[in-house]
């Protein structure tokens, strides 16, 4: 998984450690997400935010990652911000 500032690339688990990572974890196996320039380190397309991954791994912990706040100066706060989406592509 590459994240880079505030947008990440999703990509093959097994690219980076073959037999570790999220196996069994809810995620498709063998599949890039998402894609790099000919570097490798600028996202490209699909770009991923960092608050849709949070909410993306909080959905594989079980958690609604709108249910999840914090109080915080009198004001209600999400790790997910109000932007969090499930990422739905690479979910088994």
């Amino acid at each position: 998984m590459l994240v880079q500032g505030s947008h990440s690339v999703v990509s093959s688990v097994s690219e980076a450690r073959p037999g570790s990572g999220a196996v069994g974890a809810g995620i498709k196996g063998g599949i890039s997400y998402g894609a790099t320039d000919e570097l490798g380190y600028n996202a490209v397309d699909p770009i991923v935010p960092i608050h849709d991954l949070h909410a993306t791994i909080l959905h594989l912990l079980g958690l609604d990652h709108e249910q999840l706040t914090y109080r915080s100066g009198g004001r209600d706060f999400r790790l997910t911000d109000v932007s969090g989406r499930v990422v739905t592509g690479i979910l088994a």
